[in-house]
């Protein structure tokens, strides 16, 4: 790796003392003589690729992400969770493991042992059930708030509660057939995440992110985020047509509210600027706008996605541009505050999107593969009902069966690989593709072997298709995807930079997004072994000096 000593304090100006901490963090940075930083800001950008940042960096050397990548560590061969969705991406990033540990393989997945929403009589209901960790699980989809009933939205957003989770209705969520009640999304995670090992220790924790769902970072306990702040990205978009992803200009005005948030959150108050709290010890948020400018074919006048491979087009590169500004002002306050010299950001992303090479995609409507499969199954096995009973797929393959037998999984396997076609390319064009747009399958007992679980798991997908590269299943217009397992999925940016870290560092050894739990831990010193993943895994700090 390859030295060059310059500090993020330094990019941003003298490093002054800590502004709103309070008596409890003081005491537990007492706790590990090893804390570098009073405050962990991780910043995950959607879709960001490390070759993105790459891109930017070179094309704008004084820009703030290039300050960030120049005061700090910079991981080039940083991988994300496979698959590589935006929940399994997220919690590895908070608690240390991966889907196997954490039980979390989706967003929307499916489990054999609870209960369907809704039910009451639960000594005789037939388990399996969808894991929905969507919008579907708002009170009202189809508003910013999800349903809170604020006056004046969008402009009013930042009032949102700062405990999402009652807005999540609990007639939609999976019933545990133990106890007969609702399962909401942080008891679902089966570790705990820094959110609850930090507010062990006394310290202020937030996070902003996309959906009332991601509760689910609260941790088991239903109490690691003190201020989780969730305007619903897949709301309706006051003057604009369809939700906030359908547009990247209106993307970029919804992460504009989690940044205020933040900014807020930096001075001192709670992410509304309603009460004063202190400036959290982790704390963070989620943006979008980047994954967006990747997945829309134009918006905006501009066209979408790679202009050749790697190389962004016009409407991404604006949205590296404006993530750059929103880099830019997050860092501004920090000096602002005087508390540059004592937090460390952490940059990543929860996945990637693929394929960044424009000339590889192929778009398959994965619909008549699905009714094809079941078709096949109950001709074989008159009397039978459908074989699938729930599939996930955008740029991989995920298949929850009603039958997890070892044939039944073999059959499926079989099946998907067996099927040809045509698919649709870049042009609107017939593009040819041959088992099903899949370059390996993993059934039954193989699945469960690749995740680390035991067969037979209740969570774990009976079917696991890795995509050829180019492929995505759709029947839309949507030029890339996520949640498969080729580079244009994996490889995200990492960079540590800021408190505890040495300036302009370049590490080409292999890292894992997981890693980033226990570092946050070790910066503010507490112990990365708090928390049940990392002990699981044996997941390693990252190599910060």
């Amino acid at each position: 790796m390859t030295r060059r000593y310059v500090r993020l304090a330094a990019t941003l100006g003298a490093a002054g003392v800590l502004a709103g901490s309070t008596v409890a963090q003081a005491a537990a940075a007492e706790e590990g003589r090893d804390a570098h930083a009073k405050h962990v800001l991780l910043v995950s950008v959607d879709g960001l690729h490390q070759s993105d940042l790459a891109w930017f960096v070179a094309q704008h050397p004084q820009s703030a992400l290039a300050r960030l990548v120049g005061g700090g560590v910079e991981y080039t061969r940083a991988s994300t969770t496979n698959p590589s969705d935006s929940f399994p991406g997220m919690v590895a990033q908070l608690t240390g493991g991966g889907p196997g540990t954490t039980g979390v393989y989706y967003d929307d997945t499916y489990n054999a042992e609870l209960l369907p929403a809704g039910t009451t009589d639960c000594e005789n209901a037939k388990p399996g059930v969808e894991i929905d960790l969507t919008e579907d699980l708002d009170k009202n989809q189809d508003s910013i708030d999800a349903g809170q009933g604020l006056a004046g939205l969008p402009g009013s957003i930042l009032q949102m509660t700062g405990r999402p989770q009652t807005l999540i209705n609990p007639a939609k969520l999976p019933v545990d057939p133990d106890t007969c009640q609702p399962v909401y999304p942080h008891s679902y995670l089966q570790v705990n995440t820094v959110f609850e090992v930090a507010r062990q220790a006394g310290l202020r924790t937030a996070w902003s992110d996309k959906h009332a769902a991601y509760d689910i970072l609260n941790g088991p306990s239903g109490e690691g985020i003190q201020d989780l702040f969730t305007p619903e990205i897949n709301s309706k978009a006051t003057g604009y047509s369809g939700d906030w992803t359908k547009d990247n200009k209106a993307t970029q005005q919804y992460d504009s509210y989690k940044v205020q948030a933040v900014l807020n959150e930096i001075d001192g108050y709670d992410h509304s600027r309603a009460e004063k709290v202190g400036t959290p010890a982790v704390f963070g948020l989620n943006l979008q706008s980047v994954s967006t400018a990747q997945k829309l074919n134009s918006s905006d006048g501009l066209q979408g996605g790679y202009a050749t491979k790697g190389v962004p087009g016009p409407l991404l590169a604006k949205s590296l541009e404006f993530v750059d500004q929103q880099i830019g002002a997050l860092t501004a306050e920090l000096r602002a505050q005087h508390l540059d010299g004592s937090t460390t950001i952490i940059l990543s992303a929860k996945h990637g999107q693929s394929p960044t090479d424009p000339t590889a995609l192929n778009r398959i409507d994965d619909g008549p593969l699905l009714d094809g499969l079941n078709a096949a199954w109950k001709a074989a096995h008159p009397g039978a009902g459908n074989l699938v009973a729930h599939a996930v797929d955008d740029d991989g393959v995920l298949l929850w069966l009603n039958d997890r037998s070892d044939a039944a999984t073999g059959f499926a396997k079989n099946y998907l690989l067996a099927q040809s076609g045509n698919g649709v390319d870049i042009n609107g064009k017939a593009r040819p593709f041959t088992r099903s747009g899949i370059e390996r399958i993993y059934a039954g007992d193989e699945a469960a072997d690749h995740f680390g679980v035991d067969p037979g798991d209740p969570r774990v997908p009976d079917v696991f298709g890795v995509a050829q590269y180019g492929v995505v299943y759709t029947g839309g217009s949507k030029i890339a995807e996520h949640g498969g397992a080729h580079a244009d999925d994996l490889n995200v940016p990492l960079v540590v930079s800021g408190a505890g870290t040495p300036g302009g560092v370049r590490e080409d050894e292999k890292v894992e997004t997981k890693q980033i739990a226990p570092t946050i831990l070790k910066l503010l010193g507490l112990k990365p072994n708090a928390l049940e993943a990392v002990r699981e895994e044996h997941t390693r700090v990252l190599p910060v000096h």
